[in-house]
């Protein structure tokens, strides 16, 4: 197990490695010099030259990424932003706890939803929880997050009053109005999410409860909660995967429901990188995005192989 841990780990080191080079590349593979953003159309040559000098533009990009990723990974620091001037990991620590709350809640929401209805719909095939929770999938997957966060908005915060229609408190301004103010953002990203975690833990199990040793543990008298338990166990793998995958990409969306909703996360750090060119600030935030997308999936990795004796053995 622990030769499977340090494998899996220096397997997730190389990714991060590769799609940081990548990263670093390509913000430097457009044409012009982000010299020429921060000084204007009218520097000259020599305030161009100056500046790359200044700021290690002039070295070999392999070099400068040597550099930045030793920064990284020693200090935790993502350098100085071209534009602002200001410490691009200071900018990203001041919005990820925003964009980070909404994304935890709504994972919350969707495992906790998700979960239960494919339970419940996998133990009642062809039932009337079944059909209801298959044409809810479809509907699910069918809304796109940012249209029911403004469906949302339009009856739950102006025509009923019940929550604030955008903005953030954040949790030191209290408990409640924390949660009233991400309350919707979770939900619109979550719905998408609930559908695909129910169908999946639904067929999941479904096939589980068809195996030869459920069968068997029914004949031998077991109580039918205790086989359901069983079988749910060795159900949970690919739910466990899909659920990793949900997580980092909830990330993703999570960009556009805080644009929804007018929440300052990580969306108008970004949006505000792409719209100045800020390359240091836009690489950190696409780069942590993928540090939170391979820990997901090795954390997944780790617990499936946990819970399947088959996977460990085959390790």
């Amino acid at each position: 197990m622990f030769r499977l841990i340090a494998g899996r780990i220096v397997s997730s080191i190389g990714t991060l490695l590769f799609v940081g080079l990548a990263l670093f590349l390509l913000t430097r593979s457009g044409p012009g010099s982000p010299a020429r953003v921060v000084l204007g159309t009218d520097a000259t040559a020599q305030q161009i030259a100056e500046f790359e000098q200044s700021h290690g533009l002039d070295r070999p990009v392999l070099v400068q990424y040597g550099d930045w990723l030793a920064d990284v990974v020693t200090r935790g620091d993502f350098g100085k932003s071209f534009v602002t001037g200001r410490d691009v990991a200071g900018e990203i620590m001041a919005s990820l706890p925003v964009t980070l709350s909404i994304v935890l809640f709504a994972f919350f929401i969707a495992m906790v939803f998700g979960l239960a209805i494919g339970i419940a719909a996998a133990l009642r095939p062809g039932g009337v929880f079944d059909r209801l929770a298959r044409l809810g999938a479809v509907v699910g997957l069918s809304i796109p997050a940012f249209w029911l966060g403004i469906i949302l908005i339009r009856f739950i915060a102006v025509d009923l009053r019940l929550l604030p229609p955008g903005g953030y408190a954040p949790p030191s301004a209290g408990l409640v109005a924390h949660l009233k103010t991400i309350l919707m953002p979770a939900v619109s990203l979550a719905v998408y999410y609930i559908a695909v975690l129910a169908r999946m833990t639904q067929a999941s199990l479904q096939e589980a409860l068809r195996g030869d040793y459920v069968r068997t543990a029914r004949a031998m008298g077991l109580p039918s909660w205790k086989v359901v338990a069983y079988a749910l166990v060795n159900a949970l793998p690919p739910v466990i995967n899909l659920a990793a995958l949900s997580f980092g990409y909830m990330f993703g969306w999570a960009l556009i429901i805080e644009q929804v909703f007018n929440i300052p996360g990580l969306s108008r750090a970004l949006l505000n990188a792409i719209s100045q060119r800020d390359f240091l600030l836009l690489q950190g935030i696409v780069f942590l995005f993928t540090v939170i997308f391979v820990m997901a999936n090795l954390a997944a990795d780790l617990v499936n192989r946990t819970l399947d004796p088959r996977q460990r053995s085959a390790a």
